[in-house]
């Protein structure tokens, strides 16, 4: 379980750690902190525990006017205010000392029109284009300076900057596009999400999630791991992985995704991105065995 991580989610919750962290643990990803305490909190119990940190960017919250910074803009103004919100929260973290911080991409993200979206979260209009407005080229060129600007940012401020994938488009996955990339500026390191990647499965019908893990998990420094049952609806959002959650019921496959995952690479971290009060310590210390189990069995 050393590659085990547990997140925490705006505030440190020292009951959260003392119930969800294990000594062997890797660390914890934080996020969304508002309050400094806490992220003073966080450090003083990294340093006495010998823990990593990772932020699951921002880690302070309610810095700019949305979460996530939109760097990928048509908008001159908002692309240039993201890039300078994510470099003064860089300076901010130097205290922190993160092994990596995590952002979304792309960022807004670039949307299939014949895809129903009501289910995915945005938090304004501003978050998304329509692929009939934004051209491959303008996508490649906007993500490649991006890349070599985020690689930089790393090795100059020493940590692994990692991309979640968020709502994935054709220029992704029917392009080499982000594979060329990814080579290219090798420092950059992928986070695949399983809920997310399900939750697509589900409502793209051009969307294989399952393919896209085999192409894309060699590049994956972290595994954000939680379940979501998807059919008519779409209930129990980030619930804890447990092995009596079928497929056939509309929950993801966990042990397909981390079978392929497994295969492809043995060192990447798996952050438990769950709401673990919504079990039991015995279902707790049941998911964090199973998983383990896929992962070295």
């Amino acid at each position: 379980m050393i590659r085990f991580m547990i997140g925490q989610h705006s505030n440190f919750s020292h009951e959260k750690q003392v119930r969800d962290f294990k000594n062997s643990f890797f660390g914890v990803e934080a996020c969304l902190f508002k309050r400094e305490s806490d992220i003073r909190e966080l450090i003083n119990a990294a340093r006495k525990h010998k823990f990593n940190i990772g932020v699951h960017f921002p880690l302070r919250s309610g810095v700019w006017r949305l979460r996530d910074p939109q760097f990928l803009s048509k908008d001159k103004k908002i692309k240039s205010s993201s890039y300078e919100y994510i470099k003064k929260e860089i300076d901010f973290l130097k205290d922190v000392k993160p092994k990596y911080i995590l952002f979304h991409y792309p960022k807004p993200v670039i949307l299939d029109e014949l895809v129903d979206w009501k289910n995915w979260r945005f938090a304004d209009k501003t978050e998304y284009y329509f692929q009939s407005e934004y051209s491959f080229e303008e996508f490649q060129i906007k993500s490649e300076e991006f890349f070599k600007w985020i690689e930089l940012m790393g090795i100059k401020n020493n940590f692994i900057p990692v991309l979640e994938l968020d709502a994935l488009n054709r220029y992704i996955y029917d392009s080499n596009l982000l594979e060329t990339l990814l080579e290219k500026y090798s420092g950059i390191k992928l986070c695949l999400d399983i809920g997310r990647l399900h939750l697509q499965d589900k409502l793209d019908k051009n969307f294989n999630a399952l393919e896209i893990t085999r192409r894309f998990a060699k590049y994956a420094e972290i595994i954000h791991l939680w379940n979501i049952k998807v059919n008519d609806n779409v209930e129990s959002n980030h619930f804890p992985v447990l092995p009596n959650l079928s497929p056939q019921d509309g929950w993801a496959d966990v042990e397909a995704y981390l079978k392929i995952i497994n295969e492809e690479n043995k060192t990447c971290k798996i952050l438990f991105e769950h709401r673990s009060e919504l079990i039991t310590d015995e279902e707790l210390e049941c998911c964090y065995n199973w998983v383990n189990s896929l992962l070295n069995g």
